[in-house]
């Protein structure tokens, strides 16, 4: 039986190598299995690993990331930090609409048109970069 939300914040470091994305999809599932409101389990694992991958491609060397899952009374929130400081880009308008022909360029539209909200903001080691989905 599920738990109820817990308040406290769910912290992992991870790897600054693509091994990281898996990792992360499975810790949210994780976490998210313990909600007494389900969330969107999928959506957040998708989220997500756009989150891990982004920051292991738009960030230079070896840092850790970090993955911050927080369990909601209405749902999730979810970051991932890296070292560098500069914003992501536009999560409320991320751009003209990707090549269709081209593999990469969906990450931070699929964040802000899946989201309930997203953003980003600078921390003391770089920026925390994040979404909220609500439950279902």
């Amino acid at each position: 039986m599920p738990e109820a939300a817990d308040s406290s914040p769910r912290r992992v470091t991870l790897p600054h190598t693509v091994e990281a994305v898996p990792i992360a999809r499975a810790l949210v599932r994780d976490a998210l299995a313990h909600l007494e409101e389900p969330t969107h389990s999928d959506t957040a694992e998708l989220l997500t690993a756009e989150l891990v991958a982004n920051a292991i491609q738009h960030t230079v060397g070896s840092e850790p990331i970090e993955l911050v899952v927080e369990l909601l009374p209405t749902g999730c929130q979810v970051e991932v930090h890296d070292c560098d400081p500069a914003p992501p880009g536009n999560l409320s308008h991320p751009g003209t609409m990707p090549d269709p022909w081209q593999e990469g360029g969906r990450g931070l539209l699929l964040i802000s048109t899946l989201s309930a909200a997203c953003g980003h903001r600078t921390t003391d080691q770089g920026k925390a970069v994040w979404f909220t989905l609500p439950a279902v």
